[in-house]
């Protein structure tokens, strides 16, 4: 019994399951569809701090979706080993934007699809996401929300604040207030009613308000 009798049935038969063209044509495609996929993240990211590694993860994680599913496919044996060996994987990497989620769910779902055989629905299925995710990402809303944080001496300075604040905006709803001796601070959700920010300039010159602050606000409020 030779070498290449002992290992026939469990690896040598699968050798050319897959031509080389067909491994390096899946591969490149699904490097430039995470290629794609990186620079719509690159465009749309909107956390304080942009990860250059999650970037880099998107284009490995659709190569590597990619030669899993290429190995599944040849045979269903190691597809069901697959799902056992995949099953036991926990990942605990905190997502911190729920657009990170969909461009993951997005980077699996192209290798799955390209290795299925299905470019076509690959390629234009992911372009079209592509065109969507910058439209809706990358859309201003003028009437996007935003916080003032303002710290007052008293009740007296207060007063004559909102009254200046309420002037500049459609809505304004209180968040936090917290209060000491001789001192106010107030956390607000405004809605401006155009671009023009300087009315924060105007909180500030009132006599007895320290400190007028405006932050854009994501919809994540933390005390």
């Amino acid at each position: 019994m030779s070498f290449q009798d002992v290992f026939k049935s469990a690896f040598l038969d699968q050798v050319n399951a897959y031509s080389l063209l067909d491994m390096g044509t899946a591969l490149a495609l699904a490097f430039c569809l995470g290629l794609l996929i990186f620079l719509v993240y690159k465009k749309t990211c909107s956390s304080v701090m942009y990860s250059a590694s999650f970037g880099v993860t998107l284009v490995a994680l659709t190569m590597i979706t990619t030669l899993v599913i290429l190995a599944v496919t040849s045979n269903v044996v190691l597809s069901l080993g697959m799902v056992g060996a995949l099953s036991i994987v926990r990942f605990r990497t905190a997502i911190k934007e729920p657009l990170e989620i969909a461009l993951l769910f997005w980077a699996i779902a192209a290798g799955i699809v390209l290795a299925a055989g299905m470019i076509p629905l690959a390629v234009f299925g992911s372009i079209f996401i592509a065109a969507v995710i910058l439209i809706f990402a990358n859309r201003r809303d003028m009437g996007g929300p935003y916080i003032v944080v303002l710290r007052c001496d008293g009740h007296t300075a207060e007063e004559k604040a909102m009254e200046e604040l309420l002037k500049h905006t459609k809505k304004c709803t209180v968040k936090s207030k917290t209060v000491q001796k001789d001192a106010v601070e107030m956390n607000l959700e405004v809605r401006l009613r155009d671009s023009n920010t300087d009315f924060v300039n105007g909180l500030a010159s009132i006599e007895g308000v320290r400190s007028a602050v405006l932050v854009s606000y994501n919809g994540d409020y933390m005390n």
